[in-house]
């Protein structure tokens, strides 16, 4: 590798939590990944969160799993949360500030299901998240029992406004490639 360069390995690891796990794990083991950028599409969840924000996350958290499941079992959280590494996040940050396109920093959960409009009031009451998606804690939770730096950026498919799996369908490629950029970008900086 020349000075500036970075090795990239890019996964599809399909829809859920299982698949991007797994997809996480095989990185780690196969191609001894140094840091894990998980990106993609997501729900907006909070209100001010339009179609194709990116979201960078700072807590990742299931909205589908007990908030005790993992404070009182492996991995022995201190609370309900997996954290973006500093670094990453700092790195993303400074991106973040050359964008013309919004970018929000925050909670991001994580479940297995497409979230319509009945669940979005529950969710928002008890995790106050941004944006909503399948894949994001799982990804942070391999990375965290692995000890491997971990930032996930996502950009927004569909909202409270605009919800139906026809929106994501619609603005999914657009949204992946928002995402997409965001993380080349954020390679950059590191």
């Amino acid at each position: 590798m020349q000075s500036g360069e970075t090795d990239v390995v890019a996964v599809y690891s399909g829809v859920c939590k299982v698949n991007a796990a797994v997809a996480a794990q095989i990185l780690i083991d196969a191609f001894h990944t140094d840091v894990i950028i998980n990106a993609g599409t997501a729900g907006g969840i909070d209100e001010r969160v339009q179609l194709f924000d990116t979201i960078i996350g700072d807590r990742m958290i299931y909205h589908d799993v007990a908030d005790d499941i993992l404070t009182e079992f492996h991995p022995w959280l201190m609370e309900n949360a997996f954290h973006a590494d500093p670094a990453l996040y700092t790195a993303a940050r400074k991106y973040a500030g050359s964008l013309p396109c919004p970018v929000l920093f925050g909670t991001m959960v994580t479940g297995e299901q497409f979230i319509e409009d009945e669940k979005r009031a529950e969710i928002r009451e008890k995790s106050a998240p941004l944006s909503v998606d399948m894949e994001t804690a799982a990804v942070a939770h391999v990375c965290y029992v692995n000890r491997i730096p971990f930032l996930c950026v996502r950009s927004i498919t569909d909202t409270a406004e605009h919800s139906e799996i026809d929106n994501f369908d619609r603005n999914c490629e657009t949204a992946s490639a928002r995402a997409a950029e965001v993380t080349i970008g954020i390679l950059k900086m590191i």
